[in-house]
């Protein structure tokens, strides 16, 4: 098996295709696998890596909390990236993932050519806030006591899962299976101190307004958490484009994988022919009909 160093932590990853790079981050309750429909896709025109965090067998899974948290996950990804060659490329994320996309946007903006952000930002909101890492350390000891097996299910009746079942419910059923089989340790050492401990988007206000890296944000519109935060990061990003996608949740790329695909080649295209430029400002005008400042 193909493994990438990071920090004294082994992380699985595959390749597959040859082209301009694309590297896939997955979300908490995923793992590469969760990829498939994107890089079956894109690695026929582009090289396509994805991996397995820290905490997701068969990458490593540390036993100590200080081994587990959105630095560590943001330099997870020049970490692989580094060990694969590649000096930049495409970052796609889904959720944790997404949220990893952004940091290292926003810390090695030289490394990537374009960013995919997908149901970013849960637990973001200043009312959400203490309430979500409640929760987070709640399902942190949750994994723990009970197993991944036990909770993939329930997770997978969430709210904002249950559209995936309703579209389609092999591939939900594939998703709680893929769950059901993670590290139990990893997960609740990923929930309680990535997940539970991580900052707001509200707190990288400053540095997303600096961030040139063009930007694609992409929520599902019954995915609440993240509705609010991915208007957010589009106000504050000026190479941002958001599109929301309707009657969908927060696995996007599960639930309208063709969507998904087309939306991010689409998007691809536009950066590589030098397309995808800042917002005009002209756009920001107080005055939405004349576009004058008072």
């Amino acid at each position: 098996m193909p493994y990438a160093p990071s920090g004294g932590i082994k992380l699985y990853y595959e390749e597959t295709g040859q082209g301009a790079p694309i590297v896939f981050v997955h979300e908490f309750g995923s793992d590469l696998r969760e990829w498939e429909a994107q890089v079956r896709w894109f690695s026929r025109e582009y090289r396509c890596v994805a991996f397995n965090a820290r905490g997701y067998t068969p990458s490593d899974v540390p036993e100590k909390d200080s081994e587990y948290s959105y630095q560590h996950a943001t330099n997870d990804i020049a970490a692989v990236m580094r060990h694969v060659g590649l000096a930049k490329a495409h970052i796609v994320g889904l959720s944790m993932g997404a949220y990893a996309a952004l940091c290292f946007g926003l810390r090695y903006p030289g490394m990537a050519s374009a960013l995919v952000l997908a149901g970013c930002g849960s637990g973001s909101l200043p009312s959400e806030r203490e309430d979500f890492q409640k929760r987070s350390r709640a399902s942190a000891d949750d994994f723990l006591r009970e197993g991944s097996a036990k909770i993939a299910p329930t997770m997978g009746l969430s709210p904002t899962r249950v559209q995936l079942q309703n579209k389609d419910p092999r591939g939900w059923a594939e998703f709680v299976q893929h769950l059901s089989e993670h590290s139990a340790q990893g997960s609740a050492l990923t929930m309680r101190n990535y997940q539970g401990q991580r900052p707001s988007i509200w707190e990288f206000e400053a540095e997303m307004k600096r961030l040139e890296v063009p930007t694609l944000i992409i929520v599902g519109d019954e995915d609440n958490p993240c509705i609010e935060p991915s208007v957010f990061m589009k106000r504050m990003i000026p190479s941002a484009g958001l599109l929301m996608v309707p009657r969908t949740g927060h696995a996007v790329n599960l639930e309208e994988p063709a969507l998904f695909n087309e939306a991010c080649q689409s998007f691809f295209g536009s950066v590589e022919r030098g397309k995808w430029g800042p917002r005009d400002p002209r756009t920001l005008a107080p005055d939405a009909f004349t576009g004058r400042k008072s």
